[in-house]
């Protein structure tokens, strides 16, 4: 059976090169190319696919927003990043929105199917370079970096359900308050962390031990 690949990418060239790459190759199908992360879900419940090839950045939804959607609603397809990014922070956006591979867009065409067809198999593709800077991720010392970014004990709470993918009624609900609230704290802390979304909130949160990953809100065990 063929392995039914989507496409999300903002450069038509690249779009045009990858759907004559997958198309003309036994074993490989197009289900879907796509200009943005717009309406991802819409489009994979229409056009179902195995894995999906997704770049970052692009205009409207980003792809770590859009992979997130991805594997809260269809869990069993594999992203598969395909980016010209190779920073830390976006390698670790990434991985932490539920993508399961990530080479960039320099990979040869063969090495890209053979990424697709390892990762519809159950494996975790990525470029070696990619691969060291996850290694050097997870060995970094973990020792607890002083907060100093004068978060509030309220913006502590609301900041680690984040961490835990709370969506922002779950956290009104946690913390007892006003969706409206949730929202005024959210602004306040990508103000202080100086971050412009969830996922590099998250990431700063994790890397600098802002909050403890078994933080708990309602004061439950």
């Amino acid at each position: 059976m063929d392995i039914k690949v989507a496409v999300f990418d903002d450069n038509k060239a690249l779009r045009d090169s990858l759907q004559y790459l997958i198309s003309a190759k036994p074993g490989f199908a197009i289900a879907g190319i796509y200009p943005d992360g717009n309406n991802v879900l819409e489009h994979l419940k229409q056009d179902p696919a195995d894995v999906v090839l997704m770049d970052i950045d692009m205009p409207g939804l980003n792809g770590i927003d859009a992979t997130a959607l991805i594997k809260n609603q269809f869990p069993l397809i594999n992203v598969l990043i395909l980016t010209a990014y190779d920073d830390s922070a976006k390698v670790f956006a990434a991985l932490q929105s539920g993508a399961t591979g990530y080479i960039l867009k320099k990979t040869p065409p063969a090495k890209i199917l053979q990424a697709i067809t390892e990762i519809n198999e159950g494996g975790a593709p990525m470029n070696a370079s990619i691969a060291r800077k996850v290694l050097e991720f997870f060995s970094e010392k973990k020792n607890s970096i002083k907060n100093e970014y004068e978060l509030s004990p309220r913006e502590k709470d609301v900041l680690a359900c984040l961490v835990n993918g709370d969506s922002y009624k779950m956290i009104a609900a946690a913390c007892f308050i006003s969706m409206g609230t949730v929202q005024s704290h959210i602004t306040n802390i990508y103000k202080k962390l100086q971050v412009n979304s969830k996922s590099e909130a998250v990431i700063k949160a994790l890397r600098e031990h802002l909050v403890s990953n078994a933080y708990n809100v309602a004061g439950k065990p």
